[in-house]
């Protein structure tokens, strides 16, 4: 996929999908409410509209914007791909985060996948075959319960932005 390419994230009738005036690379499906764009630094950015009957939403802009700023700079000083994934894994949340890493395909080598279920009181983090090279178990650990101490202090954005510090330090520069 070339940066800046839109890729529907599922088949469409002709015609179902437009493009927003929200920049370059922005797809919008006003059926499902799904977008998915290479951002700048090459990682794949991907949203989707979930409807409940509470309006409120669980991050601030300047809480998205530190979480993007520190997957960016994770990816940029590592060269691996880090993804994020925040909501509920189930009773198998290994399971579940594996699936989620299996799903990036190609690019799973080289990908860490941290999972956080608020809700559940569980981290995971499963990495690819190059980046368990560079992070071992002892590091992300170490992240993890970097992690869960700021959760305990209910500093959900502030522990994921260290856990991602941590584990791209551990990773060290991009080779």
């Amino acid at each position: 996929m070339a940066r800046g390419e839109v890729v529907p994230s599922r088949q469409d009738a002709p015609g179902e999908t437009t493009r927003r005036n929200d920049g370059p690379g922005v797809l919008e499906d006003p059926v499902y409410g799904q977008a998915r764009v290479a951002t700048a630094s090459g990682r794949i950015s991907e949203a989707m509209d979930v409807h409940s009957e509470d309006s409120r939403t669980p991050f601030s802009s300047s809480q998205l914007s530190r979480l993007d700023e520190a997957l960016t700079l994770a990816c940029r000083e590592t060269g691996l791909l880090f993804t994020l994934y925040i909501g509920d894994l189930g009773t198998r949340s290994r399971e579940r985060a594996e699936e989620l890493h299996a799903s990036l395909g190609d690019r799973a080598d080289e990908a860490v996948v941290v999972a956080v279920s608020p809700g559940e009181r569980v981290v995971e983090v499963v990495t690819g075959a190059e980046s368990s090279r560079r992070i071992d178990d002892r590091g992300a650990k170490l992240a993890v319960m970097s992690m869960v101490a700021s959760f305990k202090e209910s500093d959900l954005v502030g522990g994921m932005v260290e856990g991602l510090t941590m584990l791209a330090d551990q990773a060290g520069a991009a080779r």
